[in-house]
């Protein structure tokens, strides 16, 4: 295969790009300015590279804007439910469960998982540390492995199988050219078995630093905790309002839970290809969600109603944009590597646009051994070179892009790029990166940022590992 200007123009950028995460910077301006060379040299025209960036940007936040819709969607249900007080209510009754530190950190990862399913873990994180955390402590967890649990569960399990709002899976599948329905299944095993090892392992080397009630260390712990900002409550004229609150501490779990059972069910029911899945069912819990955000703002607010969802939305947006905003030129730059996209890219109209990015990693194969192992690890360690931005969603053009171009026939590119999630989301998403979201983790609990990543490193690394090993062999 003969490789033109652009494609090693283009390669250059790919290798800078990784370069400046592994050095913990931004990678918008390279990916920015790499979309314009390649483009200019391919088209011949400084002009084409100019309309190009443009181009890429709004190809990219075309095929990903439903994934900014599902975010905001849900933190402003997570809001409107805070008016509520609908959102501690949520979590009381599972408070008098932990009667030691042991199951306080069974009941922390629990409870984390799931709620970070449906809301994302960087929202919840609020929630679940200013709520359970406390009480954990009190059991007899040390607030360093109550961080840890709520991290691993989170940041880590939730967070790299994205199951419920399938944000990462559907990254990841529009980059490597494949159905999201077949790779968030496969996301969801390997996200488990890291999690359990992980976790386990987690339990396993701290166990024996758990405390009796008694413990004085305990109200040490505490103190350190106390100080954190509240939001400032909005005005209601609702007397009814702790009964709403409990209604809707019911019947926001109930109706999230129906709607798992659901997509769950439809899938059993219609084959692995079948049922609500990617887009579907992103639209199908945003839907839901967008259902319970106008009830309970016309709960809580009532005749204030029509400024108080504005504000939830906008807050949503916000968060939305704020987390997901610099991956639309990322994945802008590795659209134009694919020829799905590249065309509209290059506004080269009904021709085939080029597959830059396939075309490089093709004309190496004749030099590398065809190995499943080789494949998966490489994009393990690529994926984990990436989430070392902090982002852990910035790196999954890259690894989606790379697992279509590395799959050699010994193993599918659905499982490659299952396997590049897993390593950029455990690391970038806030498990193992001391300024990744895990910052926000470590504030909450009252522990250092960069002892609790020396806790969490050799667990992580250790089910990253296995889980690929498994791959390999299970798919």
């Amino acid at each position: 295969m003969e490789l033109a200007l652009s494609h090693w123009i283009y390669g250059f950028f790919t290798l800078l790009i990784i370069i400046t995460m592994v050095f913990r910077k931004g990678v918008v301006l390279p990916t920015l300015l790499g979309t314009f060379v390649v483009a200019w040299v391919y088209q011949g025209s400084v002009i084409d590279g100019f309309t190009a960036i443009f181009n890429a940007n709004l190809v990219a936040a075309q095929e990903l804007f439903n994934i900014f819709l599902i975010i905001t969607f849900m933190v402003a249900l997570l809001h409107s439910l805070k008016d509520l007080g609908a959102d501690r209510r949520m979590i009381q009754p599972i408070q008098k469960i932990m009667v030691n530190g042991h199951i306080a950190f069974l009941v922390l990862v629990v409870v984390t998982y799931f709620i970070s399913l449906f809301f994302w873990p960087t929202p919840a994180v609020p929630l679940i540390c200013a709520l359970l955390v406390p009480a954990a402590i009190r059991a007899g967890l040390p607030a360093m492995v109550a961080a840890m649990a709520v991290a691993l569960a989170g940041q880590g399990m939730a967070l790299s199988s994205d199951y419920i709002i399938q944000v990462a899976p559907d990254l990841s599948a529009k980059a490597a050219g494949v159905e999201t329905s077949v790779l968030v299944d496969q996301a969801l095993i390997l996200s488990v078995i890291t999690g359990v090892i992980a976790i386990g392992i987690a339990y396993l080397f701290n166990k024996k630093s758990f405390r009796l009630k008694n413990d004085p260390k305990i109200e040490q712990e505490l103190a350190v905790m106390q100080g954190r900002e509240e939001e400032t409550p909005k005005r209601t004229n609702n007397k009814n309002l702790p009964l709403w609150s409990k209604i809707f501490a019911v019947l926001v779990p109930v109706s999230m839970l129906t709607v798992m059972v659901y997509m769950v069910s439809t899938k059993l029911s219609e084959g692995r290809m079948g049922g609500f899945e990617g887009g579907d069912g992103a639209a199908f819990i945003g839907g839901v969600a967008v259902i319970l955000l106008l009830l309970s703002t016309v709960v809580f607010g009532r005749h204030r109603a029509l400024d108080y969802i504005s504000e939830h939305i906008i807050n949503g947006f916000v968060f939305a944009f704020k987390a997901m905003g610099p991956v639309i030129p990322i994945a802008g730059f590795f659209f134009l590597g694919s020829s799905d996209f590249s065309g509209s890219i290059l506004s080269i109209g009904d021709e085939e646009g080029p597959a830059l990015l396939f075309d490089l990693v093709q004309s190496t194969q004749s030099v590398l051994p065809q190995s499943a192992f080789l494949a998966a690890f490489s994009i393990l360690i690529i994926g984990i070179i990436t989430g070392l931005d902090g982002s852990g969603f910035s790196g999954l053009p890259i690894t989606g892009s790379l697992s279509n171009a590395l799959a050699n026939g010994t193993i599918e590119p659905e499982t490659l790029a299952a396997i590049g999630q897993m390593g950029t989301i455990w690391t970038g998403g806030g498990t193992i990166i001391a300024w990744s979201s895990l910052v926000a983790v470590a504030g909450f609990c009252g522990v250092p940022v960069l002892d609790l990543v020396r806790k969490n490193f050799g667990p992580v690394i250790i089910g990253l590992v296995i889980s690929t090993l498994i791959a390999v062999f299970l798919f």
